[in-house]
This record gives C-alpha cells, structure tokens and sequence, in this order.
C-alpha cells in the first residue's frame, strides 16, 4: 500500500540562515528524513508548497484539499507548521472521506539536529497505516481526531 506524502513547508522544513538570523525555506528535507530513518515503506513524496503555517490562507488550504482528493492514493501524511495546522485539518475533515489523513509537523527545524521532526514524521506514517478513515493530526507520539485538536 502506497502512503502520499504531501509537503506545506512549516518548520520541519526550515533552514537556519547563520548570518542574519532568519529562517527560510530552501527544499523539503523528507527523503532525506526517509532515508536517515531507513524507512522502507512505499511513499510518494510531492511538494505543494513550502511556507510557514502562519502565511496558511484560506486557497493553500484549498489546495492541500483538492491535492488529498486528487491523489488516488488512501492513506495521507501531510508536513505542516503548527501554528495553523488544526484549521488545515478541519477543512480536510470536512472535505475528505474515505481516506486516512494524518497531518504532523516539528516544533524544531530538522536542520538544528535535535528536531522532533523525525520523530513525529516516524509516528505519522505508523497512524496513518493503522487509522480508520478520517483526519489526524499526530504530534510527540499522540494522535488526535481533526474534530478534537485545539
């Protein structure tokens, strides 16, 4: 069985530039994730966008729906930054049956090398392959229903 990878950017993503400060986004770090992980699963792994969460509008959610709906693929994980992630997971949760959708994110980048990131990634795809049908958001080894995330 295929697991969909879908990237949105969000802190496991970001990139730490040394001379100003800032963070950036630069390319998604999940094959390499993968890879590190020795993960061994089927994955498809597209990039839909690459921003911070709190940049998250209303057509972005739009498109990761219509992403989800499109795929043909049953099983869903989705990277996403945590500050708007439940609203992204609500508006799956309206919008999708009949697959299991789990969406995660990090706290720290995965470039700082103590990130959660691989953690809750790893996490995120043994929900997703155990769930039933519905919308998850899945963060330090815990999962919930779209309907109860706050």
């Amino acid at each position: 069985m295929r697991i969909q990878i879908f990237v949105t950017g969000g802190t496991f993503d970001k990139e730490y530039n040394e001379l100003t400060g800032e963070l950036f986004f630069k390319e998604t770090h999940l094959p390499d994730m993968l890879r590190l992980g020795r993960c061994r699963l089927d994955v498809d792994v597209e990039t839909l966008m690459m921003i911070d969460s709190l940049q998250m509008t209303d057509a972005g959610r739009q498109a990761i729906l219509e992403a989800c709906l499109r795929t043909p693929q049953t099983r869903i994980v989705i990277t996403h930054g945590t500050d708007t992630m439940e609203e992204t997971a609500v508006v799956l949760g309206r919008g999708i049956s009949g697959k299991t959708v789990v969406l995660t994110g990090a706290m720290v980048p995965y470039t700082f090398g103590s990130s959660d990131g691989m953690f809750n990634l790893g996490t995120a795809l043994g929900f997703v392959e155990t769930l039933g049908r519905d919308v998850y958001v899945a963060m330090n080894g815990r999962c919930f229903p779209c309907s109860s995330v706050r």
